[in-house]
């Protein structure tokens, strides 16, 4: 290649680089002022969004402070005087008790539609079976075991007193309720495992092991199903009410005319569902549970997943429901026997008003 030659090549690669070095700088000055526009722009749409969403972080705050304190004001007139646990449910209490209701269902699960299973009747009546004793006896035993200052009361056995005559922690059982459901094939019964602390109930199970379901409700938390949190819903009036009861026959006398009163109030009575109602209320799939005749191993379980799930279980009256473990008090009959669930407190003061007034 000659010299000239040379020459113009290292001119042009000079004229080429300086070009590409030019855009460069022009590349570089230009998208310096844009962003800067966008960056402002942005900054206030930011602020904008950061306001706007701090004030919907307050007002859904004010709305819960509000929704808390309307609870609480209801369930203070409705002789629940507050959503503070009075005590801490240890966590070793919780898996406890859900170990008794794996224990106890292992045990209902192989007799349920098992052909040739013998149905006994009661001094009340009621049906009990093989289930239900082998059920309880199997629970009474791990608490005695690990357990043993704890008192006990279940359906099958009557009340047991811990060891030195104790009865602050109380394991309530009832192993199968709604053992005539059991007993013909339907689904709808349930295991239920409270505990009591001074005779209010701080922890409760609702175990339906055929269809694997689980409730769970511990005193200042929140209650769940299958480990899921779950909530009651509103309900503007009574008449708006879908309303369950095991059945029309559980109400006598004066009871059974308050009821038929209340049941012309409400949008559609129901039957037939024993504990199993309690767990669709506080899911939120019914409004009101109203039952008669109970004992305390009937609802004591139901009392804190109704509650954790922002609901009210209340007896007749509007009194907050309690149970000490007392052998004179079950004999003579002195418990509530009459209970209230239900999700809002507009529906309960109703149920309440129309429940406890003399009609004859």
């Amino acid at each position: 290649m000659t010299t000239k030659c040379v020459d113009r090549a290292a001119s042009v690669d000079r004229t080429r680089r300086r070009a590409l070095a030019s855009r460069a700088r022009v590349a570089r000055r230009v998208p310096s002022r844009v962003p800067r526009a966008m960056r402002a722009a942005d900054a206030r749409a930011a602020s904008a969004a950061s306001a706007s969403a701090s004030t919907r972080i307050r007002g859904d705050a004010n709305s819960r402070r509000r929704a808390t304190r309307a609870r609480a004001t209801a369930r203070a007139a409705m002789g629940d005087a507050s959503d503070v646990p009075r005590v801490v449910v240890p966590e070793a209490y919780v898996r406890f008790a859900e170990a008794l209701a794996d224990a106890a269902g292992g045990t209902t699960t192989k007799y349920f539609r098992a052909r040739g299973v013998e149905v006994e009747d009661k001094k009340d009546s009621s049906p009990v079976t093989i289930a239900d004793q082998q059920a309880e006896a199997v629970m009474r035993a791990m608490v005695t075991r690990e357990y043993p200052t704890h008192a006990i009361f279940g359906e099958e056995h009557g009340i047991e007193l811990g060891a030195g005559g104790s009865s602050e922690w109380t394991w309530v059982f009832d192993p199968i309720d709604g053992t005539k459901s059991f007993i013909t094939g339907k689904p709808l019964w349930g295991t239920l495992i409270a505990l009591l602390h001074d005779g209010e109930p701080v922890l409760g199970i609702l175990d339906q092991p055929v269809l694997k379901e689980r409730w769970i409700g511990v005193s200042g938390r929140v209650s769940t199903m299958n480990g899921e949190p779950i909530s009651v819903k509103p309900c503007e009036s009574v008449g708006d009410a879908y309303m369950y009861s095991t059945t029309p026959l559980m109400f006598e006398g004066m009871n059974a005319a308050r009821y038929e009163t209340l049941a012309r109030k409400v949008k559609i009575p129901m039957y037939g569902c024993d504990c199993y109602a309690y767990g669709l209320l506080a899911m939120g799939f019914a409004d009101l549970v109203v039952e008669a005749d109970l004992k305390p191993y009937d609802y004591m379980a139901l009392v804190p997943i109704v509650k954790g799930a922002g609901g009210y279980m209340t007896d007749w009256k509007g009194n907050a429901l309690r149970f000490t473990a007392d052998r004179a008090s079950l004999e003579s009959g002195e418990f509530q026997g009459e209970v209230i669930a239900c999700g809002d407190a507009k529906v309960l003061r109703a149920a309440v008003a129309t429940l406890s007034k003399t009609l004859f």
